[in-house]
């Protein structure tokens, strides 16, 4: 046990769970806020553009796991690979795995990485990618979700060697210097996609939660894929696709969002569509589109947008990616609460 882990009072501490996986799929997730004034209770980390893993290692091996609980490993062997050839033998750390362009985080890029599990194209690939660790939640046999956070991160400090793939996920204290817009204005002027705000003294829970928030640079979320146009003129594939979210237990149109694709994915991804095909709308709204095609809306896709219009509508929306890390069912409009 290390001397900071040998430190902490036990009765903050408990044995871990033998499955280390009942822990992992269940990550805390951060609420959508607007709110900028905060004191030296919070911390601020970079907001990262990827996809949320969960790592495992324990007497059975390594195993990534993404937020529902699907097994990843095969998709990012060198983030495996790094995690096995830790000192550390028990852990279960949380994270996001991301490609990196110029510095800057980008879903697009790792969009070509995503459902890779064939070793020869996953060896073929050019997109490298880094594993950015910001939470331990169990560590040498022992349950850390209700240490507070900052204790946490120390721990997870000391725990792993932090070299490529793996990254260290650095925070910023609360600036007392300075007004908290100023931080999230420095973040944004980066090209960050935003900043998660995090109670310090805040145990782990898995939930979503109000003790991390997301301050955004710029609107965006998931969308359910319900439908798509047919291309015009010289465009192939399709024109854009229809989307949608669940509200009390119905699909509700969100818009169409035709620009962000490039030519290999109008193509693959009519091919999908084309697989998914059905003959009666899924959304609860009427969609006034000529001769649509409809789709089971089993798909979900990463779309950046200007702001919601008046209508309900999205405003100059640009495709992202394709998630598979999320369940349809569970794609809500994020609204401030």
């Amino acid at each position: 046990m290390s001397p900071r882990l040998a430190a902490v009072p036990r009765e903050l501490l408990r044995p871990a769970p033998a499955d280390r996986a009942d822990v992992a799929v269940r990550p805390m997730l951060a609420t959508l806020s607007d709110r900028r004034d905060f004191d030296d209770r919070w911390l601020f980390e970079r907001k990262l553009d990827g996809v949320r893993v969960l790592a495992v290692r324990d007497a059975s091996g390594v195993r990534l796991l993404s937020r529902t609980g699907r097994s990843i490993g095969a998709t990012y062997p060198e983030v495996v690979e790094a995690l096995a050839a830790q000192d550390c033998a028990d852990f279960t750390v949380d994270g996001e795995v991301v490609a990196l362009r110029d510095g800057r985080t980008d879903f697009g890029l790792l969009q070509q990485r995503l459902g890779l599990t064939d070793p020869r194209a996953v060896r073929a690939s050019p997109v490298a990618v880094h594993y950015y660790v910001f939470d331990v939640l169990a560590l040498a046999g022992w349950d850390t979700t209700r240490l507070p956070l900052r204790t946490r991160k120390s721990l997870l400090r000391d725990a792993l060697g932090f070299e490529d793939p793996l990254r260290w996920t650095p925070h910023r204290n609360h600036p007392r210097d300075r007004p908290d817009a100023d931080l999230l204005a420095d973040a944004c002027g980066r090209g960050w996609e935003g900043l998660i705000a995090k109670r310090a003294d805040a145990t782990y829970q898995q939930r979503r939660s109000r003790d991390w928030l997301k301050l955004k640079c710029a609107a965006g979320q998931e969308f359910v894929i319900g439908g798509f146009t047919e291309p015009a003129g010289s465009r192939i594939g399709f024109g854009a696709l229809l989307l949608g979210y669940y509200a009390a237990g119905q699909l509700r149109y969100a818009g169409k969002v035709g620009t962000g694709y490039s030519q290999a994915v109008l193509r693959e991804l009519r091919s999908r569509l084309d697989g998914l095909t059905r003959d009666t709308s899924p959304f609860a709204d009427r969609v006034r589109e000529p001769r649509p095609h409809w789709v089971n809306p089993s798909l979900v896709a990463q779309v950046a947008f200007g702001e919601w219009t008046r209508d309900g509508l999205l405003r100059h929306p640009r495709f992202l990616g394709l998630r598979d890390d999320k369940p349809p069912t569970e794609i809500t409009r994020e609204t401030v609460p």
